[in-house]
């Protein structure tokens, strides 16, 4: 199930995608919240809900997939989003580093970053010279848990999605830590939707490729993790009350602009799609 939080006709709603069509599910049921955040904190009683819905569709309750405005998924985090760096060697290697294998870097975005499948990214050439990309999957947590064990971690998966990492390089090394740097307004493109989890049995097996102007820049797949999902989440986890909607991206591959010799940085006009196999692709114009 692909899960979206869509705009139409003056409405924001949750949907699900269900033969290129939209599906309304409060007008399909009215138990079912307007907001993603709290289908997800309904837990298994909503994937049941949407099962129930999608026996007996009904046409007014559906719009053409191409008709609506994609949002965000979660258009606004409770918390910021959960970022773990340097999660593929050879990306460690082109920021001239070496990977550590046995500490994670974590660091976070603002909530105010959020932005959905075709929203436009903001150039800032006030603020910075350097923009970037980073194509990741990204993890939506589906229920509340603290010290979760490795062999429990997927079961508080509730889907996956796609990031943009956006991140503006001068500012990330200027000011040493990455808050700056990672938060500008529109740098964290997000979407098209959520797969549940139960769509993608293997989730480090999945091919994630970025193109800018059509040019493929990144092109590997998740078996690459240095840090894997258990492990990141049993991490995350230790100290810290992960909730039902926490967004965690799992780290950019090869291939960022800020790796390329010369450096190759995001300018207006440009074109970044980044493929995650059985997600889709996520899709941003720089303005």
């Amino acid at each position: 199930m692909k899960f979206v939080t869509a705009y139409a006709r003056s409405d924001v709603f949750v949907g699900v995608v269900h033969e290129q069509k939209v599906v309304h599910l409060s007008k399909a049921d009215e138990t079912i919240p307007n907001t993603m955040i709290e289908c997800i904190e309904l837990g298994a009683s909503f994937i049941e809900k949407v099962e129930r819905v999608l026996e007996r569709v009904q046409p007014e309750w559906t719009y053409d997939l191409h008709d609506v405005q994609l949002l965000a998924p979660i258009p606004r985090p409770t918390k910021n989003i959960f970022c773990i760096g340097k999660n593929y060697a050879d990306h460690a290697q082109e920021m001239g580093g070496v990977a550590d294998r046995e500490n994670m870097i974590v660091f976070s975005k603002a909530p105010t970053t959020v932005i959905g499948h075709e929203a436009p990214i903001l150039r800032h050439a006030d603020v910075t010279d350097q923009l970037d990309y980073e194509g990741e999957l990204a993890i939506v947590i589906g229920k509340k848990g603290k010290a979760i064990p490795k062999e429990q971690s997927l079961d508080y998966v509730f889907g996956y999605t796609i990031v943009n990492d956006v991140t503006a390089r001068d500012l990330q090394e200027r000011h040493k830590q990455y808050l700056l740097g990672k938060s500008l307004d529109t740098s964290c493109p997000m979407g098209p939707w959520i797969v549940h989890r139960s769509a993608i049995a293997h989730p480090h097996a999945l091919h994630i490729e970025t193109k800018v102007n059509g040019e493929v820049r990144q092109s590997a797949t998740t078996a690459q993790f240095i840090f894997d999902i258990p492990t990141i989440i049993a991490t995350l986890s230790k100290g810290m009350t992960l909730e039902p909607g926490d967004v965690i991206a799992t780290g950019t591959p090869a291939g960022v602009g800020k790796g390329m010799n010369p450096p190759r940085f995001l300018q207006s006009g440009d074109v970044i799609e980044i493929t995650i196999d059985q997600i889709g692709t996520l899709r941003n114009v720089v303005k």
